[in-house]
């Protein structure tokens, strides 16, 4: 599950956004089908598509064909995909969908632009003092001296094959937490708790998870799925510990008949606003309604937790570069006094 392939957030938005228009044109599914997998553009993915095309040709539904990839997509894009087409609103859904993702792909691409230049200075900071281990082993060979700048052993070929070695499995451990956390693995429910305990951090962790929580109910009721089944996916979308951790007890609580305000409440694990409005939708019969006017709500919120998550993260960028650089003159200054004191009579 680590490993497996899945399509990528871009290609699954494009996806769904054109599959909505020529549906929604009145176009023959098997003959756009045929399209994308004609137009997919990596190797995986146009395997599977061409796979999902046979499938149709052969007057299988889209809900089974996609079933048959695994989890190559997303567990709530085939949900949803079921119930359009049971419902005959797949291009409705589709296009939901596609918002929904493009939204995610914003937000993504506004973070990773705001850092870039932080994450840029970090890089080069890394790379200048993996020269300076290497360029001063190389000075003190021809001179007899020792320059160690960083104060563990580290000089010259050697010492700079055990630098980038730490510094790979570092990069390495950060990129499988952050991959563990999008897959949802059990391993990582420790680290989503201690993050959402951190000042500021979690509230911001928390409001993105509530945000994509909200409007995957708001999907999952107005097309009309089955209520356990769309409180699971809702869970689950929200990519985090607190709330997939829940899902056995809303699961059993719903199964007993208990009201959607009740079974949350129960968890207290949910802001008073949430709940307010799920209880307003429930007593009204419009939860639907209600779960798209909170999900608005959230989104929005979301966008300014983003603007602040992106923030945060570019001081712990540039702390890191000054904790380098700060270092760095301090080893420099302290090797260049001690020079002078051995010169002394």
């Amino acid at each position: 599950m680590f490993f497996s392939s899945r399509i990528s957030k871009k290609e699954l938005a494009g996806l769904c956004r054109r599959l909505s228009t020529s549906l929604e044109a009145g176009v023959d599914l098997r003959t756009t089908w045929a399209r994308e997998a004609e137009r997919a553009g990596r190797a995986a993915t146009r395997t599977r598509m061409n796979r999902i095309g046979n499938d149709l040709n052969r007057g299988q539904s889209l809900p089974d064909a996609l079933e048959e990839t695994g989890d190559y997509f997303p567990g709530i894009f085939r949900s949803l995909v079921e119930v359009g087409d049971k419902t005959g609103h797949l291009g409705e859904s589709l296009g939901q969908l596609a918002e929904h993702y493009e939204y995610q792909l914003r937000l993504r691409r506004t973070f990773l632009a705001a850092i870039a230049w932080p994450m840029l200075q970090l890089t080069v900071a890394i790379f200048v003092v993996g020269f300076l281990i290497w360029v001063l082993g190389v000075i003190g060979e021809s001179t007899g001296t020792t320059f160690d700048i960083l104060g563990f052993g580290l000089v010259g070929t050697r010492g700079l094959v055990m630098y980038a070695t730490f510094v790979f499995l570092v990069a390495a451990a950060v990129a499988l937490i952050v991959r563990g956390i999008q897959r949802g693995l059990v391993w990582t429910r420790p680290i989503q708790r201690a993050v959402m305990k951190i000042p500021v951090l979690g509230n911001v962790v928390e409001t993105i998870a509530l945000s994509r929580l909200a409007w995957t109910l708001h999907l999952t009721f107005n097309a009309g799925m089955d209520v356990r089944r769309a409180l699971r996916i809702s869970l689950e979308s929200a990519n985090n510990s607190r709330y997939t951790d829940q899902i056995p007890e809303i699961e059993d609580s719903v199964r007993r008949g208990t009201s959607l305000f009740e079974t949350f409440a129960a968890t207290e694990e949910y802001p008073p606003e949430f709940l307010d409005t799920l209880r307003v939708g429930e007593q009204s019969g419009r939860v639907v309604e209600s779960m798209e006017h909170l999900s608005g709500q959230y989104r929005d919120r979301a966008a300014a937790a983003m603007g602040t998550l992106t923030m945060l993260a570019g001081f712990a960028v540039w702390a890191m570069v000054a904790v380098v650089i700060i270092l760095m003159i301090f080893r420099i200054f302290s090797f260049y006094l001690g020079a002078i004191q051995d010169a002394l009579p």
